[in-house]
């Protein structure tokens, strides 16, 4: 999630999901969930296991705590095949809770889009306003009233000079507001980008097409590959090539 959408921010709350008590404690979660401001979603997951496993979700304590939850609550308890009362009950079901993080978070392309199309859309309806104001001003202008108070026509044409510099001042905070949050995101992208990384001397550490972080995990005879912000290392292999 902090690949796909790096500015969000995620609150575990854990919970017994199997054997006794596991019900109430989950209804426990979802009702502190509730209490705290500022929560967004509520993801209620946990792994595949059999139909005694995943019992806990078909409880009606449970059931009603979804739907009494004033939070959104995606269900993602289990696997693809697996289904439980508390995913006809909740507002959205995904079949993993890996899904559930996707369906809840925007990606960064997204986000720039939508900032884009605000963009575009405000200023079409700035200038719109704009075109209407000129043609109030205009009719004012060649209107009999104008002919007879000209005093009036001032006012009206100085409260347009008000509106639109009220306009204008309101765009450029949009502008300035929008630019430092694009600098905050591109900045977020730069600070996870992967060559920099690797040019402060980290490496990334390949087995069997899969990326290695702990030792634990390696294996010391098997074939790997070494990754370099400079290249590529293969090692027990065979042969020691380097890959630019």
């Amino acid at each position: 999630i902090k690949r796909r959408y790096p500015v969000c921010e995620v609150l575990v709350r854990g919970a017994k999901v199997q054997g006794d008590g596991a019900a109430n404690e989950v209804v426990n979660a979802i009702k502190q969930l509730n209490e705290i401001e500022n929560i967004d979603l509520i993801i209620l997951g946990r792994g595949g296991g059999s139909l005694e496993d995943l019992w806990a979700f078909n409880e009606e304590i449970v059931a009603r705590a979804i739907y009494k939850s004033k939070i959104p609550v995606i269900s993602a308890v289990g696997h693809e095949i697996d289904f439980t009362i508390a995913d006809y009950v909740a507002d959205l079901r995904a079949p993993t809770p890996s899904v559930a993080m996707e369906l809840a978070t925007p990606t960064v392309e997204d986000i720039i889009a939508f900032v884009s199309n605000f963009i575009n859309n405000y200023t079409d309806l700035v200038t719109e306003n704009i075109a209407n104001n000129r043609e109030e001003v205009e009719r004012i202008l060649y209107s009999y009233a104008f002919k007879h108070l000209p005093d009036m026509v001032n006012r009206k044409s100085q409260h347009v000079d008000n509106a639109l510099s009220s306009i204008f001042s309101k765009i450029e905070k949009l502008f300035l507001m929008l630019d430092k949050k694009l600098s905050v995101i591109s900045q977020v992208l730069d600070s996870h980008d992967i060559k920099k990384t690797l040019k402060k001397g980290f490496v990334l550490v390949q087995q069997n097409s899969k990326f290695v972080f702990r030792a634990a995990n390696f294996n010391k005879l098997g074939a790997a590959k070494l990754k370099f912000s400079d290249g590529d290392v293969n090692i027990n292999s065979g042969s020691s090539d380097r890959k630019a």
